[in-house]
């Protein structure tokens, strides 16, 4: 078999996913894809951020289809099994399967590369189809045109794993990538010989192609559609499932289940499911330990040089993230076939593209509390977010004043944030000032789970904080706008929001601690806040 052409090491790739202990089974996806199959003709483009299983995806659908290796063994116990006449279609089809991040380990020039993937390519077809008259002279797509009339109309299933590596390459240029995607064009595009082609990487194709070249494809990202998400991201049920393997694997597990949904879920689909991040769930199962396991390849960095310059205001957006807001946003934008970025949208666009944010009801927002330490760390360490820097420290005295008592100093703090420079000085409804009291708590976040606008009692609360240790207090805020603190405060306690501490029917309190009641007044005219303290 070739080194591109029915390769007969993919169903090895695959057949190790399968028996590693946290491997959950996404052969399904092979169903939806089997129709394409038949159909003839057919190009997807299904981009993930790093680590949400894309190239075991890609070694997934090769092994299934592809004639190099019979794979019958692995795929008998799977789901795929289950369908009627799955086994039509295994291991029936030839297959193109180039990883183009494996392609070349070391070359110099865009030529080279592109050389040595069209001579291995070359050297396969020549070997499998000797009466094909393959000249070194001809493209790829001519090639594989001539070996398909020269027998019997020949096809092929392609695909193309990390089809964006050259875009993260320094060494290529802006010219390089244009011959690249035109390259990927010439060999597919309206090209009889196409059964399939399965596309994959992080970047999406038709923002990085240029004019028509690649828009035969049909697309999916984590900003544009959330099909086919059940098949990267691990869904709620499936999590369950690991994670009674993990208590079985652990004789003194660390975390809860509720723990992992805090710390890798939250990418919300458009039923109001939710899909977890599958590399960082798999990774914290097997160490016993949760952490921000987030992937720190670069991707920022790319972003890096349009969010400090604030490009389109977009320094905004990223504080009121980072303070745990959703920001509104027109993905949209993310269609642009722009080298450069230039607005607000498209850059929040790339970062979900990215997997930085989750988008859902004309929202962005940070999905989970590993992806909230990322924002920390890149505020953290970054010099023009010193303000950013000096705002947390307002925020621990606030938090220090709540738990005090100090009502004089939870007035002057929140004077501060509205006032000073944070995005937040124009705010005046109430919406807005709820915005600005969650940016003043920023700091509270590491000890609190705080939900704004949760159910309490029987009306919904502004800000509930739950602690994560139940010896520490709770904290109940709720907001007036040109009314008084004591009003507020009031109000707290004639809708008896401080039964949400209560937990349900059999659980234990959510603390152990005080209940501490804050009523908060702001005065649009004077732009003074005044607050009001009640210990339960």
């Amino acid at each position: 078999m070739g080194y591109y052409l029915n390769p007969d090491d993919i169903i090895d790739i695959y057949k190790r996913e399968t028996v590693k202990p946290y491997f959950v089974d996404k052969t399904k996806f092979l169903a939806e894809l089997i129709p394409l199959v038949e159909q003839q003709g057919s190009y997807l483009s299904v981009t993930r951020p790093r680590r949400f299983g894309k190239s075991v995806a890609a070694a997934m659908i090769g092994s299934f289809f592809g004639k190099g290796a019979d794979s019958a063994e692995v795929f008998s116990h799977l789901k795929i099994a289950g369908e009627e006449d799955y086994t039509k279609h295994m291991n029936q089809h030839n297959l193109i399967y180039i990883d183009f991040s494996r392609a070349v380990e070391e070359c110099e020039s865009y030529r080279e590369y592109i050389r040595t993937i069209k001579m291995r390519l070359f050297d396969d077809l020549k070997e499998a189809y000797p009466n094909a008259k393959i000249r070194e002279e001809d493209s790829l797509g001519a090639a594989l045109r001539i070996v398909s009339l020269a027998n019997k109309k020949e096809k092929f299933i392609m695909i193309f794993d990390e089809w964006d590596y050259i875009f993260h390459k320094e060494y290529f240029t802006e010219s390089d990538r244009g011959k690249f995607t035109a390259f990927l064009g010439g060999m597919t595009k309206g090209m009889s010989y196409v059964e399939m082609v399965y596309l994959t990487g992080i970047l999406p194709i038709r923002k990085y192609s240029a004019s028509d070249t690649m828009n035969h494809f049909d697309e999916y990202n984590m900003a544009n559609s959330d099909i086919y998400d059940e098949y990267f991201g691990f869904t709620g049920e499936e999590v369950d499932v690991l994670y009674q393997r993990y208590l079985r694997n652990h004789a003194r597990p660390e975390f809860s289940r509720e723990d992992l949904a805090e710390w890798y879920d939250g990418y919300q689909r458009e039923d109001g499911s939710s899909i977890y991040n599958p590399n960082s769930v798999v990774r914290a199962l097997t160490r016993n330990t949760l952490n921000n396991y987030w992937a720190k390849a670069g991707e920022y960095d790319e972003l890096r040089d349009y969010v400090l310059d604030d490009v389109d205001g977009v320094k905004e957006a990223v504080m009121l993230l980072a303070a745990g807001e959703p920001v509104e946003a027109d993905l949209s934008e993310y269609a642009s076939t722009a080298a450069e970025l230039k607005h607000r949208d498209e850059i929040l666009s790339v970062m979900t593209v990215y997997g930085y944010l989750n988008y859902n009801n004309g929202c962005v927002r940070i999905p989970n509390k590993e992806l909230e330490l990322e924002f920390d760390r890149i505020i953290r360490t970054e010099p023009k977010y010193s303000y950013m820097r000096e705002l947390e420290k307002e925020s621990a005295r606030i938090l220090q004043a709540t738990y005090d008592g100090d009502e004089d100093t939870i007035g002057k703090v929140l004077s501060i944030v509205h006032t000073t420079e944070s995005p937040l000085k124009a705010y005046n409804d109430e919406a807005e000032l709820s915005g600005s009291v969650k940016l003043a708590y920023i700091a509270a976040r590491n000890k609190y789970d705080m939900q704004r606008e949760d159910q309490a009692g029987i009306e919904y609360v502004d800000y509930i904080f739950y602690p994560y240790s139940r010896a520490d207090d709770g904290i109940i805020i709720e907001l007036k706008v040109d009314d008084s603190p004591e009003v507020a405060l009031q109000q707290i306690k004639d809708k008896n929001y401080a039964l949400k501490f209560q937990g349900k029917i059999g659980e234990q309190p959510k603390t152990s601690g005080r209940i501490i009641l804050v009523g908060i007044g702001y005065y649009k005219k004077d732009k003074v806040h005044y607050c009001k303290i009640e210990v339960l």
